[in-house]
Parts: C-alpha cells; sequence; structure tokens
C-alpha cells in the first residue's frame, strides 16, 4: 500500500507555490471531467506533463527530500497518459444509469535519474488540460495493468477512502489489492453486491446530507481524521481548482482518503 496523505489538499492549495516556487493561475479552474478521453485529451495531457515548467517542478519534487540534487534529478515521463477512475458518487446514490466509477483526471509517469517514480494527475481546467498534482509512485499505471490483465476491457477504479482498487465490468468487480480483498473477498462480487456495501458504508455521507453539510465531508482540515470518519473522495476535478492555486499543485500529496463531493 502507498504511503497515506502528507498534507491536505487546503494546505498544499496554499503551501504549493511557495514550497516550489510556482505562481498561481487564476485561470486554471476546474471544470467538469469529459466522461471518456480521446486521443486529443491524451496528447493535451502528455503535453502538459512533459512541458519544459512541469518538468522543473519534477527537479524540485524528486530533490525534496535530498535523494537526488535538482541539477541531476533530470525527470522525463513515460508512456501515454493513462484515465484514473474512482468510485462515483451517483453510483452510490442509486442515480439510474449511473457508472461504478467516474473519470477523475489522466495520469502519466514521471521518472528521475536515480530511478523515483511519480505519478502527474492531469485534470481539464478552464485552461485546458493542466497538471494539477504530483503524487509519489506508480498506483495508477500498475493497477491499470493488472486490471487489464485480469478483466480485459474492464474499468479500474480507486475506492479512495479504503485506499482499494478494483476492476469492473459487466456485472462483475474483481479486486486489484489486498484493500479490495478485504472488502469483497478473492473471488471478488457482484456488481448489485458491491453497491449494496457502498451504500451501507457511505450512503449518508453524500452531497448534501447532514454530513456533508456538517462540514465533515471534505477532510481538508485533518486528514487522518477524515480517514477515520471513512468518508468519500474528494475527485481530482474539485480538488483542481484549490491545487492549481498552487500552479502544477503539490509538494508530496500521496495517497489520500477524503469524503465525496
Amino acid at each position: 500500500m502507498t504511503a497515506t496523505v502528507r498534507t491536505a489538499a487546503a494546505v498544499l492549495a496554499a503551501t504549493a507555490g511557495l514550497a516550489l516556487g510556482l505562481t498561481p493561475q487564476a485561470s486554471a479552474a476546474p471544470v467538469p471531467q469529459p466522461q471518456s478521453v480521446t486521443a486529443e485529451a491524451r496528447a493535451e495531457a502528455g503535453r502538459a506533463a512533459a512541458a519544459p515548467d512541469t518538468l522543473a517542478t519534477l527537479s524540485r519534487f524528486f530533490a525534496r527530500e535530498g535523494k537526488v540534487a535538482v541539477t541531476a534529478a533530470r525527470p522525463h515521463t513515460e508512456g501515454e497518459a493513462v484515465p484514473v477512475h474512482y468510485l462515483s458518487p451517483d453510483f452510490v446514490a442509486g442515480k439510474p444509469g449511473a457508472s461504478v466509477a467516474r473519470l477523475e483526471f489522466l495520469a502519466t509517469k514521471a521518472v528521475s535519474s536515480d530511478g523515483q517514480q511519480a505519478s502527474l494527475w492531469t485534470a481539464r481546467t478552464g485552461a485546458g488540460w493542466q497538471v494539477v498534482n504530483i503524487a509519489t509512485g506508480d498506483d495508477e499505471f500498475r493497477y491499470a495493468q493488472l486490471g487489464a490483465a485480469k478483466l480485459p476491457g474492464g474499468t479500474v477504479f480507486r475506492e479512495p477512502q479504503t485506499d482499494a482498487w478494483y476492476v469492473a465490468r459487466d456485472s462483475r468487480v474483481l479486486p486489484l489489492d489486498e484493500d479490495a480483498v478485504r472488502a469483497v473477498g478473492d473471488g471478488g462480487t457482484t456488481l448489485a453486491a458491491y453497491r449494496s456495501r457502498v451504500v451501507k458504508a457511505y450512503g449518508d455521507k453524500l452531497p448534501g446530507s447532514a454530513y456533508a453539510e456538517a462540514g465533515k465531508a471534505g477532510g481538508y482540515a485533518d486528514p487522518q481524521a477524515a480517514e477515520a470518519r471513512g468518508g468519500l473522495p474528494v475527485t481530482a476535478g474539485a480538488a483542481a481548482g484549490a491545487l492549481a492555486a498552487g500552479a502544477l499543485g503539490a509538494l508530496a500529496l500521496r495517497r489520500s482518503r477524503r469524503a465525496l463531493t
């Protein structure tokens, strides 16, 4: 399992520009993410990930703990951007026709000269496709490969509040990591049974609920407390507005468990 979130999105939005020397971009306001990913969107995300400003930020990111010198990091991107889906609040709410997961962002792998890896999260904003966060590790790419092998043609998605990864197709939901196995067993479950589980866990924590109105759904002020509450995830698209205040976003947002919006 990857490391837990180092700090919350709101804190990152306030500090990332200072930590990385970035300039706020008010034009990078979030907009609804597309339902599917086109070749053009992948290309735009790839260009944003490989832009000189992004690579300069990556050099500082990889050097943040003294593992490599900024001037020696020489980061580069690898492969095509992959779509990343999260558990959909519409699915939990029982909205007719809602898919189990919705697209949150595109991820591009970045690698430094000393072998460190990071994931560049790129979302569609009012200013086009932009990098809104940098996260350590390779979860997005590793689970995309595992999902394609385990259930070809399925949708790989993450349940962020438990850091569980699944792949779903038709009426089946299969686990891709230990957290998911603990939730649905080695053999997976039916889509209907999975929905019953997430409704029980999160149905009273959706937008507009008393839980959300009480200010407990964001998880920004205290990520550990948010995890303990078992809320649903703030999406990358929603977080993009906050993270864009620091231009390329986080110094080290790792993998978080947050409440659903």
